[in-house]
């Protein structure tokens, strides 16, 4: 997610302000732009659409390793630089099933205080028949948002930094979020969700860009 906008980056993802579902209203989201106060990470280079590695189905993780702890930090500083409120691992072109977000609300003073969290090898259980539709962007999409349908609900079950398995219902944003970037590690983007003829616009101009990028 992205500059106040439903960037999933669940950009991720990445902060964002959505409309709200079919049921009105506009959700205020923070924009991350504070950083953690542990050491400086490697900010990743976040790949952009057409790069077919977007397309990949991302590998579960067997471990949490250090290596695992290490790339969860960069994604984290990587989100929060972008900004965004939500990232995967294929996102920093790592195959791998590993989601980071941060839905912080800002303060009366409008600060946020940063809540990072980490998602390993996520998965859903079940969703609810109810949906709830937000405008969604996606930070290797950057600049582009169209509303989506998803699942107003969902259940989910996720692994911990520390290794523990966790189940954890998510409605609203977060439920928003999670599919969205779940979604990335599956190879799927935000625009599939789209009319063909929406989808093919949005393809197309970032083929022309990324072809006038190489020349």
């Amino acid at each position: 997610m992205v500059n106040g906008r439903l960037i999933f980056v669940v950009n991720a993802c990445a902060g964002f302000v959505v409309k709200g579902a079919l049921t009105g209203g506009r959700a205020a989201l923070t924009p991350a732009s504070r950083r953690l106060k542990s050491p400086a990470m490697a900010i990743r280079e976040i790949i952009i659409l057409p790069d077919k590695q977007l397309r990949l189905v991302s590998k579960p993780i067997a471990k949490v390793t250090a290596e695992v702890r290490r790339l969860a930090d960069g994604m984290l500083e990587t989100m929060y630089a972008a900004p965004g409120i939500g990232l995967a691992a294929i996102q920093v072109a790592q195959p791998l099933r590993l989601i980071t977000m941060d839905l912080a609300k800002r303060d009366e003073d409008g600060e946020s205080k940063p809540r990072p969290r980490v998602f390993i090898n996520p998965e859903i259980l079940s969703s609810s028949e109810e949906t709830s539709v937000y405008e969604e962007g996606c930070l290797s999409i950057p600049e582009y948002y169209e509303e989506v349908e998803r699942p107003a609900q969902v259940r989910l079950r996720f692994t911990d930094l520390d290794g523990k398995v966790h189940e954890e219902d998510a409605e609203g944003l977060f439920a928003t979020c999670i599919q969205h970037e779940i979604d990335h590690l599956n190879g799927v983007l935000f625009v599939d969700y789209l009319s063909k003829l929406k989808r093919d616009r949005v393809l197309k101009k970032f083929a022309k860009a990324a072809k006038r990028a190489a020349e």
